[in-house]
């Protein structure tokens, strides 16, 4: 408990506390696990957004840039440089739709496939490494996506 916690237990909802904010919560929580991720994908040779992209890429098959960045909450400028560096490592390959040339198609390649085989030991790897078990996992997944949605109704609120 802080100093400030210790003088006033309920301390109000305007805080200006370090502690006291949940975008440092969620932003620290955020740090750790990507860095708990880190030594497992480093093994893979992949970066964590890399292995998003991968994921979204396994789960769905061929997809759009577009598709992928609604999936992975990104904008183009973000995902565009990702599909680079994954296709220069032979793990994806981009093509221009033929029935719109504004459209780029992105599919795994055979490397990417081999190495979701490597790559399906990552999740519980890190759950066993951070000691979350199967209803705390849910519930906090849960709780995530529904602060999510929250705040993008209050982002498209504020523009």
């Amino acid at each position: 408990m802080t100093r400030q916690d210790e003088k006033h237990p309920e301390t109000p909802a305007g805080s200006l506390l370090l502690d006291e904010q949940l975008c440092f919560a969620l932003y620290a929580a955020q740090r750790a696990v990507t860095a708990a991720y880190r030594p497992l994908l480093d093994e893979l040779g992949l970066t964590y957004p890399q292995y998003l992209v991968l994921l979204v890429l396994w789960e769905r098959g061929e997809s759009t840039v577009k598709e992928l960045a609604a999936a992975l909450r990104l904008d183009y400028g973000t995902v565009s440089p990702l599909l680079k560096r994954l296709e220069a490592a032979g793990l994806v390959r981009r093509e221009r739709s033929a029935r719109d040339e504004r459209s780029v198609r992105v599919a795994c390649t055979g490397r990417a496939e081999e190495l979701r085989e490597r790559a399906a030991g990552v999740p519980g790897a890190l759950l066993r490494a951070t000691g979350l078990e199967g209803p705390a996992i849910a519930r906090l997944r849960e709780e995530l996506r529904g602060l999510a949605e929250r705040a993008d109704e209050a982002a498209t609120r504020t523009r």
